[in-house]
């Protein structure tokens, strides 16, 4: 299973050419994360009133060809692996041309720990957060 984000290049994330700053695409993959935990019945703040974060670990970019102003872009996101203190995404941006068919631009993934709020320190997500937890965990999709 893999969420859907919808993103229209604005101008202020291109450079003198028209071009999208590298800089945008990890921002992109953020509004694809929250999406995805968006559709197992949750937010990123119900995770912190919970007193969980997912501060990054590692984050990998390929660039295949440019994102331009005002493409349409799709950002496909899906969990790959999840364990009770770290979990990491998939993601793929594609610009989806007038005609419907699809180019993908850049592919990626990050992996966050499962940190507790208060302390900094990890937590075990399958304790604290368990029925998210079963939720990711029954729908990662390996790449």
């Amino acid at each position: 299973m893999h969420s859907r984000s919808y993103i229209t290049v604005r101008y202020a994330e291109t450079d003198k050419m028209g071009i999208a700053h590298h800089s945008n695409y990890p921002v992109w993959f953020e509004v694809g994360r929250t999406d995805y935990v968006k559709m197992f019945g949750t937010t990123y703040s119900d995770m912190e009133k919970a007193g969980v974060m997912l501060p990054l670990v590692n984050l990998t970019c390929h660039f295949n060809f440019p994102a331009f102003y005002e493409d349409n872009l799709i950002v496909r996101t899906w969990c790959i692996s999840m364990t009770a203190a770290r979990i990491e995404f998939a993601y793929s941006v594609k610009r989806k041309a007038e005609d419907g068919t699809e180019t993908e631009l850049c592919y990626g993934t990050t992996e966050h720990g499962f940190i507790d709020s208060s302390t900094f320190r990890p937590c075990n997500v399958k304790k604290r957060m368990p029925e998210l937890y079963s939720k990711i965990n029954g729908n990662i999709k390996y790449i």
